[in-house]
């Protein structure tokens, strides 16, 4: 069995599939055991025929198609529960996070309380438009401000979590952007890890501002709404 799955989820990405997966494999193998488990969210394009001949280089790789498109939350959750790993690190499929960073947060864990569950990265300098990082400013500083998670920067795909922890959260729609708080509400820990962040190089972004706004909205009354109804009771067998 292997001791880390790398989940990444992926939405027309064709041209990322092919050097992501050479960048995996350059910083784990020989590391760590690890498998890696696409997700295709029912790409139009042809990532899913592009990750099946990835296999032969990769036979770490395993694919899942999503027969509806559902998104990127559903796709990370689906995604977990089909890893076979304890510990679980995800990456989005556009390229813009290093997997070099991965043992970054292996070392992090490594040094860190059993009470820390989730390792963030920490997009310190942003790659991206001056639209996407003044509404992810705006989005971090409203979400910390609501949830008090002590998290600068929820938006980054590069995590590792246990995956038992991770199976006992809330599911919903973009649950993946709360997981410092959602940890922090199952009476855990999470520690932010500076990482690197690129610029996109192929593809094209699937998100704008205003589909951050307002469903950021929305979502954020909803899991303040799980904080305030959270309990948890410490038990001792006598």
């Amino acid at each position: 069995m292997p001791q880390l799955s790398v989940v990444v989820p992926v939405f027309n990405e064709r041209d990322n599939i092919p050097p992501l997966l050479a960048e995996i494999a350059a910083a784990l193998r020989g590391q760590v055991d690890y498998e890696v488990v696409y997700v295709d969210d029912d790409s139009a394009d042809d990532s899913r025929a592009v990750l099946a001949a990835q296999k032969a280089a990769h036979p770490e790789l395993r694919v899942l198609h999503h027969v509806t498109r559902s998104g990127q939350s559903t796709a990370v959750w689906n995604g977990v529960r089909a890893a076979r790993a304890p510990w679980v690190a995800t990456l989005d499929g556009d390229g813009q996070n290093d997997p070099a960073d991965i043992p970054k947060l292996l070392a992090a864990r490594a040094d860190a309380a059993p009470e820390v569950k989730l390792f963030a990265g920490w997009r310190t300098t942003r790659r991206d438009s001056f639209n996407k990082r003044i509404s992810s400013k705006i989005a971090n500083a409203v979400r910390s401000r609501m949830l008090k998670d002590a998290t600068p920067d929820t938006g980054c795909g590069l995590k590792l979590f246990e995956r038992e922890t991770f199976l006992r959260l809330p599911y919903f729609d973009h649950m993946h952007r709360y997981l410092p708080a959602l940890v922090k509400r199952a009476g855990f820990q999470s520690v932010s890890v500076p990482v690197g962040h690129r610029p996109r190089t192929a593809g094209t972004s699937k998100y704008g501002m205003l589909d951050r706004l307002w469903v950021g909205l929305a979502d954020l009354r909803g899991v303040a709404w799980l904080m305030r109804r959270g309990k948890v009771t410490r038990v001792e067998e006598l």
